[in-house]
């Protein structure tokens, strides 16, 4: 199977979910907040890098729970801004 390349957009708003995530997250560790969203930690760091800049909706959204952030927070710091 061939995966579609991510457009410009997406990478953008995957480096935008990359640092709400990492602002969220403050001092606490990768492998903490990794584990509170039943993820593993390498995970977590190709999300908040941008390698992974299109994860999953559940990841998304067990990260947001871990983190104490809504759905709607993530997807307004998140979503593309209109030009």
């Amino acid at each position: 199977m061939v995966r579609t390349p991510l457009t410009p957009e997406e990478r953008e708003r995957g480096e935008r979910l990359g640092a709400l995530l990492r602002e969220a997250r403050g001092g606490r560790s990768m492998v903490e907040v990794a584990a509170g969203a039943g993820l593993s930690p390498e995970t977590l760091r190709k999300i908040e890098t941008g390698r992974a800049p299109t994860p999953a909706f559940f990841t998304v959204a067990a990260l947001a729970e871990a983190l104490g952030l809504s759905l709607d927070e993530v997807v307004r710091r998140c979503a593309l801004v209109p030009a």
